[in-house]
């Protein structure tokens, strides 16, 4: 069974290192067993499309198409595939399939595989208006989200919700966001919507009226304060999320940890963190990294958006501006996440 398998398709490619992104004529790939194939409606751009597309280092050759924040629709189902159907509404997320054979795999931990992949740089990705992937991938849409809202909880969505609700904080407790850009602002709702007292973390006293919007209780303007002394003022954080690109503020950071905080990070560059370990030991602190999550997180996520009302907050352009779209996003120019839509 199979939903429009003979429509012209696109994707948007890089054809060799350093090029444009061009978009081009492609044929659609049946699936495989265990696979299926999605009608893309929406497909968000990522920071880690950024280095995708500028330093490409492709596991299957060039072309290289992009994408782990996928919403359509399914298009067709390969042999072997039970539980999903031709017509139903999916997300593909940074998890793009994992070996099911491994320990992390067989204990449920499918995010940290040895063999896991993703979309974009394991096999093509979702700027296109058509891509094939392993089953165990998809996640359901609820009612209420369209395609081009959901997109982006592949990744930037379910990344931010697990490393809130897996932080050990409680409704009440004092929770900051360091960002709120991309990830950063979905962090900010989220934390909002949970019932932590939320504390947005940013550059510039203009966004204070948007981090109130975003539901924060709190804003630190980081270019007038130290935003871990500014932490402290107020009591200590039950935990600090990291979204920014930025690894220079967290060691001044941890000082806003209250005894047995955590600082989690999700955003982060190539530079070390130097940290004199007092800071950790002498209040049983803590540093985290957090990936992203499961296609059952996705879900999970989604449906605790639509009961909170929480969105996130984008942008869209059609497929065929994807190289411009990635220079906006890439310039802090966008309205914190570009979203592709094929059809537009």
């Amino acid at each position: 069974m199979s939903r429009s398998p003979s429509r012209t398709h696109r994707a948007a490619q890089v054809a060799e290192a350093g090029a444009d992104v061009r978009v081009v004529p492609v044929e659609a790939r049946a699936p495989g067993t265990g696979e299926v194939r999605i009608d893309v409606e929406a497909t968000g751009i990522c920071g880690a499309d950024i280095g995708t597309v500028r330093n490409p280092a492709p596991a299957t050759g060039f072309p290289v198409t992009p994408g782990h924040e996928v919403a359509g629709v399914v298009a067709e189902v390969g042999p072997g595939v039970a539980g999903w159907a031709v017509g139903e509404r999916v997300t593909v997320g940074w998890f793009g399939g994992s070996c099911g054979h491994c320990a992390a795999c067989r204990q449920g931990d499918v995010v940290h595989c040895p063999e896991h992949r993703v979309p974009g740089l394991s096999y093509p990705g979702g700027w296109a208006s058509t891509v094939t992937v392993p089953a165990t991938t998809l996640a359901r849409i609820p009612e209420g989200l369209s395609a081009v809202e959901a997109a982006p909880f592949g990744c930037a969505g379910v990344t931010t919700f697990n490393a809130l609700r897996h932080s050990g904080a409680g409704p009440g407790d004092l929770v900051a966001v360091l960002g709120i850009g991309g990830l950063g602002h979905l962090a900010v709702r989220f934390a909002a919507a949970m019932g932590f007292e939320t504390v947005a973390l940013a550059r510039g006293e203009e966004k204070r009226a948007l981090a109130e919007e975003l539901g924060a209780r709190h804003y630190i303007d980081t270019e007038r304060h130290q935003p871990g002394a500014a932490l402290a003022e107020l009591g200590g954080a039950r935990l600090i999320l990291s979204t920014a690109s930025s690894t220079k503020p967290l060691t001044e950071l941890v000082d806003g940890l209250a005894p047995h905080g955590r600082l989690t990070v999700v955003g982060f560059d190539g530079t070390p963190l130097q940290l004199p370990l007092a800071k950790l030991v002498m209040s049983a602190r803590s540093v985290t990294g957090h990936l992203t999550g499961s296609p059952a997180d996705t879900e999970q996520a989604m449906r605790f958006a639509t009961a909170t009302g929480v969105r996130p907050l984008i942008q869209t352009a059609p497929l065929e501006e994807a190289h411009h779209a990635l220079n906006v996003q890439q310039e802090g120019k966008a309205r914190f996440r570009m979203v592709l839509v094929p059809g537009a």
